[in-house]
């Protein structure tokens, strides 16, 4: 029975509820931290090339939300995870207005340069990263602030380009793409329609040899467009929806529909979505990023450093969730 007192408990606890969860995608899980791992074997991967490469997408990086303390915070995480390669995703900018200060790109991209791994740091653009340079908007040229930034501190840029990069006696391609919503519509530079920047089949020409290729791009969206000479395409710029409230994403990110816009995603030769097994012929992986666009807002989808451990044997398994020593609140 329900008695007058267990209803107004009730009610209280309900109100209760429903006014921490704003408080808490803003103020808590935009500033938490974990480690999303996956294992695989791709397509055309040699099976006994063994590799570890963290992805990291969408810092988005300002006041207070993803200041350089925090940032630093993520480098040494990623270190800790002994990654044999760090492929950044773009959206180094920030990607809203709801920021108490600027940062200088030089700053961050001279924190991005402690990425520590064997192979390297290797970079492409995000949309934030176009949009936010006005001159490159006009001009329809880049590279823009943000790309300057990380050439001017060391870090590969890739533009559509391809890269041979060897691991013992084994090599693979890294190739990367520039962003596929770089220029909007633009009255003063005569533009009429978005513009990508990106070139699929220029970037992939450059490869002249049978070694595997992994595909970086910001957005998933070219996925139908991959051929599958490629054997793992990464990429980011999804949040994983930024909101995942017991399964109800109500932003996209991606033409590959809700369904598909973060996590490891795999097509058949028709292009059919979800296929397992001997009948994937491309896959995808889609990180969930570190920052916040439009809003500074997340909840369900935590920011993350993705953890791809391609390796024989590991078919596509996507191991559970370590957060042991990994997954914390960083300083804001």
């Amino acid at each position: 029975m329900i008695t007058r007192r267990n209803f107004i408990r009730g009610l209280g606890a309900t109100i209760l509820g429903a006014a921490s969860l704003p408080a808490y995608a803003v103020g808590v899980e935009p500033f938490r931290l974990h480690v999303k791992r996956y294992a695989l074997t791709p397509p055309r991967w040699p099976e006994d090339l063994e590799l570890k490469a963290a992805l990291i997408a969408d810092p988005h990086v300002c006041d207070p939300w993803m200041g350089l303390e925090r940032l630093q915070f993520i480098v040494e995480r990623t270190n800790a995870l002994k990654p044999d390669i760090v492929l950044m995703l773009g959206d180094y900018v920030a990607g809203h207005r709801f920021r108490t200060g600027s940062i200088p790109s030089k700053d961050w991209a001279r924190v991005l340069t402690g990425f520590n791994a064997p192979l390297g740091i290797h970079a492409v653009l995000g949309n934030h990263d176009w949009w936010e340079d006005r001159t490159a908007q006009l001009t329809g040229k880049g590279p823009p602030i943000a790309g300057r930034a990380l050439l001017d501190a060391g870090i590969s840029l890739y533009q559509n380009r391809a890269v041979k990069i060897r691991k013992g006696r084994h090599a693979f391609w890294l190739a990367g793409l520039d962003d596929q919503l770089a220029l909007v519509p633009n009255r003063k530079a005569g533009r009429k329609r978005w513009q990508g920047k990106e070139d699929l089949e220029g970037t992939l020409a450059q490869v002249s040899d049978q070694s595997p290729v992994l595909l970086m791009a910001h957005e998933p969206k070219i996925f139908r467009k991959v051929p599958e000479s490629v054997s793992l395409t990464v990429c980011g710029h999804t949040h994983g929806g930024q909101i995942n409230f017991f399964g109800y994403q109500p932003v996209s990110g991606t033409t590959l529909g809700k369904r598909h816009n973060y996590g490891h995603i795999t097509f058949d030769a028709s292009g059919s979505p979800g296929q397992t097994g001997t009948q994937a012929q491309k896959h995808m992986i889609v990180s969930g990023g570190l920052g916040c666009s439009i809003m500074p807002v997340r909840f369900g989808v935590p920011p993350e450093i993705t953890l791809v451990h391609l390796a024989p044997g590991t078919g596509s398994k996507s191991p559970p969730l370590h957060r042991s020593g990994i997954d914390a609140q960083s300083n804001r």
